[in-house]
């Protein structure tokens, strides 16, 4: 079972007593109380204990967007969070959850930095600049980074420019 705050607690129970599921409107205890509610809100989506969807219930609308209007409604995990089994709380109204995508792995800067410098033929600084957006002095400390961490970094000439490449280790 996740460790819910008092905040959260009571919107999931909110929601769970709802036919909609849906936790907008938010109940009287919470009425002066928006932008704690936000954040937990955005704690539980972010936990796949609530969803953010779209609605046709003028209630249930947490924001609009043009012609669309979105609500904020429990998921089943939400459910199961704060002991409501299926056939319970929620009515048919919460959907199922969807099957889980697997996230792409995050591609970072420093990721990107070393991959380049893995290449046959290395980079250049003006390449790492590029390719990471980074300042000359952050691009050189990051190769400095990289050499303290135990990678060995070579150094050649490319074309009048310094060339540099990760040397595997063996």
């Amino acid at each position: 079972m996740p460790k819910l705050n008092d905040m959260q607690s009571i919107l999931l129970s909110t929601a769970g007593q709802r036919d909609s599921g849906s936790v907008y409107p938010l109940p009287d205890t919470l009425a002066n109380a928006d932008d704690r509610a936000s954040k937990a809100i955005a704690a539980l989506i972010k936990r796949s204990l609530m969803e953010d969807r779209e609605t046709d219930d003028a209630v249930s609308v947490a924001r609009e967007d043009g012609d669309l209007r979105y609500g904020v409604f429990i998921t089943p995990a939400g459910l199961a969070a704060i002991g409501l089994g299926e056939g319970e709380g929620a009515g048919s109204d919460v959907t199922p959850p969807m099957p889980a995508q697997p996230k792409p792995e995050r591609q970072t800067k420093a990721a990107m930095v070393i991959a380049l410098l893995q290449l046959e033929e290395g980079a250049t600084l003006a390449e790492l600049i590029v390719a990471t957006g980074w300042l000359p002095h952050t691009t050189r400390a990051a190769l400095t980074g990289l050499r303290k961490k135990g990678r060995t970094i070579e150094r050649s000439k490319r074309d009048d420019a310094t060339c540099y490449r990760i040397v595997a280790a063996g």
